[in-house]
């Protein structure tokens, strides 16, 4: 099983249709096509919704700027950096309002039905077991992981990846040695 990484600094900023922000598309898998799962970094610049995404279960988080609130119909949730991710229905594209100027975002969604996936933050001494059909690691600061077989450091923007087929053994786990901002990302088969 091997690893993959992916720069933030190497992937160009797509500006939205509505001019709220940009979006750095850092994974689409297994194809950008026809993906089960994708990882980006927004750069939210004004207060405006989020787009829908139908049959997709969505984590967000702040990772730098003072936070957002999102409106639903049936209320309110405040983010800030350091906070726990929220989950939410693709669906329910919620109206966002900056609390004080622009933040970036971690965005993490996968498809119903592809699988159960996870969002959670990530702290020194935590890990990933090796027997998910994929898992990532994203980190906002420079980082120390543990591979299993080596230890290796992490820039500060990447997604280090692995995905597993069915026919191969559970990978080594990977275990964060030390860490700023950083998240876990995972995916198992039902």
């Amino acid at each position: 099983m091997n690893s993959h990484r992916v720069r933030l600094a190497d992937v160009a900023a797509e500006p939205w249709r509505n001019g709220g922000g940009t979006t750095r598309e850092l994974l689409a898998w297994p194809q950008p096509a026809e993906w089960q799962l994708r990882v980006s970094v927004a750069e939210i610049e004004r207060d405006g919704p989020f787009s829908p995404f139908d049959g997709v279960d969505r984590w967000f988080a702040v990772i730098e700027g003072a936070g957002v609130e999102l409106a639903w119909a049936s209320g309110t949730r405040t983010l800030r950096p350091g906070e726990a991710p929220l989950q939410f229905a693709g669906e329910a594209a919620p109206a966002c309002r900056l609390l004080q100027g622009p933040t970036r975002d971690l965005n993490f969604m996968h498809r119903r039905g592809a699988g159960v996936a996870s969002m959670r933050p990530a702290h020194a001494g935590s890990g990933a077991q090796g027997s998910l059909r994929w898992r990532g690691l994203y980190v906002a600061d420079e980082a120390l992981i543990d591979l299993g077989e080596q230890t290796e450091p992490l820039a500060a923007g990447t997604l280090l990846w692995s995905e597993r087929n069915d026919v191969e053994p559970p990978a080594r786990p990977w275990q964060l040695q030390s860490a700023g901002r950083a998240w876990w990302l995972t995916l198992e088969t039902r």
